[in-house]
């Protein structure tokens, strides 16, 4: 048993750690900030714009995930604890409400307080480890020192607004490679996934809800622009097809992969490895696709009829091949046996769409698109279901 001055969770083996309050409480400024990254894209529909949004994005999945990752470790029934994570979700406010002018006059803000949510962040838990856990206390002050560094291309950023896209590419480019770097540091040498003790079922129910606050903006899309336009029938069409898409992707996800993945995570020699391949990079392509589908439920719902824009039905298909990317991915390497032959022919119906459907309206095309991701559940649920269980009922 753990001493009760550590404010570290208790690692006896005795049960799973669970998902408490708070960290559902913590997520709801993440609520916020994917619905500011899907408006924002919505508003920007341009390549710059993409490029401008998908690099918020993967900044604010960093936020969300290491902390998902330090609740993994840390006990929020601690009070310490409970007091960093609203310490984390002030700064993840104001990081969120700076979304639409991080690139313009909210680049200060922005900047500082992210690099406080992930600084502080990291200065709390190198402390809570380094009485009880010499290992992961090293670990934690290379991932520190890879956090400063990031964080210093951050500041500049936001100062120096001429070169603000270049030099926040950096950072983020940065702080995506450290984990793949294992968080060499010169002199203190490199992290081994083996020290990285997760509890399997917790990370991964974590991400699994993060992936509901995702499809919950796509659902808040379809409802919100349905309500403000009129009810015609290429716009109620639209609004059924992006509903229907919404379903398919949650079925995508939960039905069989979710289940299987967290049986292959909780039974891997090494789930510190697995947490960072198939459930931090990994998820990066699947929420980034619900939010960039969510983006263009708004710009085909607002104007069903008519010609369809270059960048509405870049996003239309675009946000859904992410997805179908991403979790073929994340199925392969949580265990699958070879590539989902149901999420290929997907992709392929989508390329094939994008190519050929540049002549059809936006209701029209959404609802083809709605179909394909339909057919990729229903293919993959028929397909797999059989296999899942053993002879005794038991998870394959």
């Amino acid at each position: 048993m753990t001493s009760r001055k550590t404010l570290l969770r208790d690692r006896d083996g005795s049960g799973e750690a669970r998902v408490e309050t708070v960290e559902l409480f913590f997520d709801l400024v993440f609520v916020f900030a994917i619905t500011q990254l899907s408006h924002r894209l919505g508003h920007h529909p341009t390549l710059h714009g993409a490029i401008e949004t998908g690099l918020l994005f993967v900044a604010i999945w960093w936020t969300w995930v290491y902390t998902a990752w330090a609740t993994n470790w840390l006990d929020p029934n601690r009070t310490r604890v409970r007091f960093l994570i609203f310490a984390l979700m002030a700064g993840g406010l104001v990081v969120s409400m700076s979304i639409p002018g991080a690139f313009g006059e909210k680049a200060v803000p922005f900047a500082f307080a992210y690099v406080a949510i992930e600084v502080g962040r990291g200065l709390f838990i190198a402390a809570s480890f380094r009485p009880h856990d010499r290992v992961n206390y090293i670990n934690f002050v290379r991932i520190l020192v890879w956090q400063i560094g990031s964080g210093a291309f951050w500041i500049a950023g936001a100062i120096v607004a001429e070169h603000r896209l270049a030099l926040w590419v950096a950072a983020t480019g940065l702080w995506s490679i450290a984990p793949s770097a294992t968080f060499y540091v010169p002199g203190l040498g490199r992290s081994r996934a083996a020290d990285w003790n997760i509890e399997a079922h917790h990370l991964a129910e974590r991400c699994g809800l993060f992936i509901i606050i995702a499809l919950g903006e796509s659902v808040l899309a379809t409802g919100d622009t349905f309500a403000e336009i009129a009810w015609t029938w290429p716009a109620a069409i639209a609004f059924v097809g992006s509903f229907v898409g919404t379903i398919a992707l949650w079925w995508i996800y939960f039905n069989i992969g979710a289940e299987r993945a967290v049986h292959a995570f909780a039974a891997s020699r090494e789930p510190g490895r697995m947490a960072r391949l198939a459930y931090t990079y990994l998820h990066i392509p699947i929420v980034a696709g619900i939010i960039v589908g969510a983006a263009a439920i708004q710009l085909v719902i607002a104007a069903p009829a008519g010609v369809m824009s270059v960048p509405a039905l870049a996003m239309t298909t675009g946000g859904p091949a992410l997805f179908l990317v991403g979790t073929a991915a994340f199925k392969r390497a949580a265990g699958a046996r070879t590539w989902p032959l149901s999420h290929l022919a997907g992709l392929a119906a989508l390329a094939v769409l994008a190519l050929l459907g540049r002549g059809l309206q936006p209701f029209q095309f959404g609802v083809i698109v709605a179909a394909i991701t339909a057919a990729v559940a229903i293919w993959e649920t028929l397909s797999l279901s059989p296999r899942l269980h053993d002879s005794e009922g038991n998870p394959a």
